[in-house]
């Protein structure tokens, strides 16, 4: 049912049409009550009956409609039209990220951007216990003032915090066993294989539109669907200097680490994602290393990844006062960061972040928090090996190039610049 200008819907009249998919109809819209412009996205008349295709689209508003976070598309209100269901969502003007996509690879700084709005809009989500499950260049949209929106719940999946291991849809009936569901290209290996599915499998599918955004090609795009799941499966995309691409080791790190084939290798959370890219959006300038390469040679992740999480901190010198006026003591305010032990810790050079060992997960591990997130990251989870006790202290090097742990002959350096 296509609506024409000044077709009334409710209480909102139809300005022009913006586009259309397989869930609906979109068009600009005036809200006449309070005068501001919106989106109404209709399902077609001839699918208005099918029982299948409406309890999505009520789910996707219920979905959005929980989902309230700057980097994701707000909606309004929900109604029928003739029939036919329809929801309102705020109305955004610019262009999805496949159109910003056309003219090719963005700047980095940019791209490091636009890749924190995503992750931090996954987050949001995650938090709430919903999956994408279709993250792809089309559902990212930037608006004219450089935001990013995550548009389109509707294959979104409710994971029931207490059945970690069993997924419902966010519909009122189960997905079928071995569904496979989203866009080739895109997909995480699980998605590919018809199994379960967490919120690791959206970290894949931004790692492949991550990579897009950076080299301005698909990581995985083969002649015809089935050879792209397969390379999903199987193969690991282009180094970035082979797709034309030169720029900071660390960015390189944290993009291998989305696209590992295995979800237990990924970031375990948007939010640790987030960080991640947070903490190193300053250093789109940093001298470029070594591409990431396939997980066989990627032995020492772990520790790049702390070594990345440090990249871009200013220099500094360390101060310790031997003593402090009694009423500036009075007047400090102190703020725990951690709920467990730690054996030793440091603070970064902007004071932005304090690293610290603790054997909270069981063997001796580096940690990393920025002060007032509330978000720990164990930067080594035990592939170091044990750690003995001469090697627990931790700090960082004057010019936030390395990350030590210990110190002289007996300490070990993780190396970031030559």
């Amino acid at each position: 049912m296509a609506l024409t200008p000044g077709t009334k819907v409710g209480p909102y009249e139809i300005v022009s049409p913006i586009g259309a998919g397989g869930m609906g109809e979109v068009y600009r819209a005036r809200d006449t009550r309070l005068g501001r412009d919106v989106a109404i996205k209709v399902l077609p008349e001839a699918l208005a009956n099918d029982a299948d295709r409406l309890r999505r689209f009520e789910q996707e508003a219920r979905t959005i409609a929980a989902l309230n976070h700057p980097n994701i598309l707000g909606i309004h209100d929900i109604g029928t039209h003739d029939g036919a269901p329809f929801l309102v969502s705020e109305f955004l003007e610019g262009q999805t990220l496949r159109g910003e996509l056309i003219s090719g690879p963005m700047p980095v700084r940019r791209a490091i951007e636009y890749a924190l709005g995503i992750a931090e809009g996954l987050a949001a989500a995650h938090e709430k216990g919903i999956v994408h499950r279709d993250l792809k260049p089309e559902n990212v949209f930037v608006t004219r003032d450089g935001r990013i929106k995550v548009l389109d719940f509707g294959l979104a999946k409710l994971v029931r915090p207490e059945e970690k291991h069993e997924e419902v849809t966010l519909t009122s009936h189960g997905t079928l066993p071995g569904m496979v569901m989203g866009t080739a290209g895109y997909m995480s290996p699980e998605q590919v294989r018809g199994e379960a599915i967490d919120p690791r499998s959206d970290i894949f599918s931004f790692g492949a539109v991550f990579y897009e955004m950076l080299t301005g090609k698909r990581a995985f795009k083969r002649d015809t669907s089935a050879e792209t799941m397969t390379a999903i499966l199987r193969e690991e995309p282009p180094a970035l200097n082979e797709a034309g691409w030169q720029g900071p080791l660390e960015l390189q790190r944290i993009l291998g680490r989305c696209l590992e084939k295995n979800a237990a290798g990924r970031f375990q959370s948007a939010s640790d994602l987030a960080f991640a890219i947070e903490s190193l959006s300053g250093t789109s300038n940093a001298k470029t290393q070594k591409v990431f390469q396939p997980k066989s040679r990627r032995a020492w992740l772990p520790w790049a990844v702390a070594a990345a999480l440090l990249m871009g901190i200013a220099a500094w010198e360390v101060t310790r006062p031997t003593a402090a006026p009694t009423n500036l003591l009075e007047k400090a305010h102190f703020t725990r960061l951690t709920d467990f032990e730690s054996v030793d810790a440091a603070i970064s050079p902007d004071g932005r972040f304090v690293a610290f060992v603790s054997d909270h997960d069981g063997p001796y591990d580096v940690w990393l928090t920025q002060v007032g997130s509330g978000r720990l990251i164990n930067l080594t989870q035990g592939k170091a090996g044990p750690l003995p006790a001469p090697l627990r202290n931790v700090g960082f090097s004057g010019d936030g190039s390395e990350i030590w742990i210990g110190g002289g002959d007996t300490g070990l350096r993780l190396r970031v610049l030559p």
